[in-house]
């Protein structure tokens, strides 16, 4: 996670255009689990914008996209928060 970066870089990255789904106040395993629900109604090459405020989401998050072969583009840490921008990919 980049401490110096703020959530408004997601945003000049083209998250703009991106689906968000806001996971803050739920923990482990849900956001996760919303993740992978919401990135099923998505089409291939589309964004998803996590926010989430569970810490454990900066170890899986990433681990999912590896996992599922989808692109996590940027993720961000600040004041307690975590935004994570991901490319989905052909499944």
């Amino acid at each position: 996670m980049s401490n110096s970066k703020n959530q408004s870089d997601i945003e000049d990255r083209g998250a703009g255009e991106a689906f968000e789904l806001d996971a803050s106040g739920l923990f482990c395993p849900e956001p996760v689990m919303l993740l992978h629900n919401k990135i099923r109604d998505i089409e291939a090459g589309q964004l998803l914008k996590l926010i989430a405020t569970d810490p454990s989401t900066s170890r899986d998050v990433p681990k999912f996209c590896h996992f599922l072969g989808h692109e996590l583009l940027e993720s961000i840490e600040k004041d307690g928060s975590f935004a994570y921008l991901i490319r989905k990919v052909e499944s």
